[in-house]
């Protein structure tokens, strides 16, 4: 593919699921000899900067645009003119930013292929004006990614796409030497991702102080970090759990965290694929998730672990207790769970779907 220029796009704050995506794509597209740049957005933020030294470090050329606001003129007439110097053949967004200021600035310079790819929920999906804009924002782009059927009929239910619009490519996952089984005394409980709202903690909590009531030598770890982080606390502190619950900040890699626990849990109230579940589910532990978006697709309940309804704090207790109860059913689920992680959500697979739909674009506009 050496005549063909690959620019991906986005904003980035940090190292979550869409990132870690990004981390994984690209290198493997560049392996497979496509010509591709990254082209990051960001707000000064440290975690901005780690995310380019880890797309750096594994031979991805990166380029970046600051912002002072979401909406910021300046930034988006650099972007033009990036555009117009470096003429990439396919632009390819991903999340809010990249895809309005990538969207408008790539239909403005003429990118002959434009893809857009769906990560989840946000914040700025609340209210219609958001689902107008986006709708039209969408208009612009020739072809329309989806991490999860999950998220798919999300996005036709609050934005009115039709679930047909989208190609369905789900996040993939480099294959780590072989997991080590759980070996703690105690069964202890991960939860991982940002601390913000819609991520589920204040449910998570509750069901954990009740499912303590029963089994009082549970533990739960907290990966990550985000605004809520002092709330949780206190409402740890409030529930009378603050020391069985550990907040572990930022953890890099993150197999160290789930290696060191027995079961995770993926409580949240919206989630477009799950990257967490797959991270846990390719290190052979059992998951725990609210059956919301994406997780449905990657958890099978009572196989590879269990689904619970999204924002009750009841079935999350019962099933919490259900599998620290029984140690070797969590074995087997967590041993299931890797077999359908390396079977059917490898990055080799979402690279290939890609690479079919940049084919396939490219035929379209020739």
């Amino acid at each position: 593919m050496n005549n063909v220029r690959v620019l991906h796009l986005a904003k980035v704050a940090g190292i979550s699921g869409s990132e870690a995506h990004l981390l994984s794509l690209l290198p493997s597209l560049v392996q497979r000899g496509w010509d591709v740049r990254f082209l990051m957005l960001h707000e000064h933020e440290p975690g901005a900067w780690d995310f380019a030294r880890k797309l750096v470090s594994q031979g991805v050329t990166l380029d970046a645009i600051p912002l002072g606001a979401d909406v910021d003129l300046a930034a988006f007439l650099r972007l033009c003119a990036y555009l117009a110097r470096r003429r990439p053949t396919i632009l390819h967004t991903h999340l809010v930013h990249g895809d309005v200021y990538g969207q408008l600035a790539g239909t403005a310079m003429r990118v002959p292929v434009r893809v857009s790819t769906k990560h989840g929920f946000n914040e700025f999906r609340e209210g219609r004006g958001f689902a107008l804009a986006d709708r039209s924002i969408a208009a612009l782009s020739h072809r329309h990614i989806a991490i999860s059927r999950g998220l798919a009929r999300y996005l036709k239910e609050t934005e009115g796409f039709a679930e047909e619009t989208f190609e369905i490519v789900h996040y993939g996952i480099c294959p780590q030497p072989d997991a080590r089984p759980y070996d703690g005394d105690v069964p202890r409980l991960l939860c991982v991702g940002r601390l913000i709202p819609i991520k589920g903690h204040l449910v998570l909590l509750r069901a954990f102080r009740d499912a303590r009531a029963e089994i009082p030598e549970l533990e739960l770890e907290i990966a990550g970090r985000g605004p809520l982080e002092p709330a949780l606390r206190a409402y740890a502190r409030e529930l009378g759990i603050e020391d069985s619950v550990c907040f572990l900040g930022q953890v890099n890699p993150i197999q160290t965290a789930i290696e060191r626990t027995a079961i995770s849990v993926v409580p949240s109230l919206g989630e477009g694929f799950g990257m967490v579940a797959l991270e846990a589910m390719e290190r052979a532990r059992p998951v725990i998730a609210a059956a919301i978006g994406g997780l449905g697709e990657l958890v099978e309940d009572g196989r590879t672990g269990l689904l619970v309804a999204p924002g009750e704090s009841e079935p999350l207790t019962r099933a919490i207790v259900e599998l620290a109860s029984n140690p070797e059913r969590a074995r087997a689920m967590g041993e299931a769970g890797r077999e359908r992680a390396l079977g059917r959500f490898l990055e080799e697979r979402c690279t290939d779907r890609t690479e079919l739909l940049y084919r396939a674009s490219l035929n379209d506009a020739s």
